[in-house]
């Protein structure tokens, strides 16, 4: 292994969050500066906000005003033919 090719390792980094919390941990750099961390962050503190935003009700209720969902020629226009012409089945040997 070649000697002085990897950077110093410093065993007590300062780590310090935006919300005031300091941590020690191992890093290469000896000191770092974080936003947000886990004594901050929603997930982790249970302060998390669940925004519903309504979509669901809004698609129900442009729905409802146009009446159900359906293919303006019903089934036959969706099934697929060639030329115009209908296909029948043909049995293979």
């Amino acid at each position: 292994m070649k000697k002085d090719i990897h950077p110093k390792y410093h065993p007590k980094a300062k780590i310090t969050c935006a919300c005031g919390a300091v941590f020690e941990i191992g890093s290469t750099s000896p000191e770092l500066e974080v936003e947000i961390c886990s004594q901050c962050h929603p997930f982790y503190t249970g302060k998390e906000k669940i925004i519903e935003t309504g979509q669901i009700e809004k698609f129900k209720e442009r729905l409802a005003k146009k009446g159900k969902l359906r293919c303006p020629k019903g089934p036959e226009s969706r099934s697929r033919s060639t030329s115009g012409k209908s296909q029948k089945n043909k049995k293979v040997k």
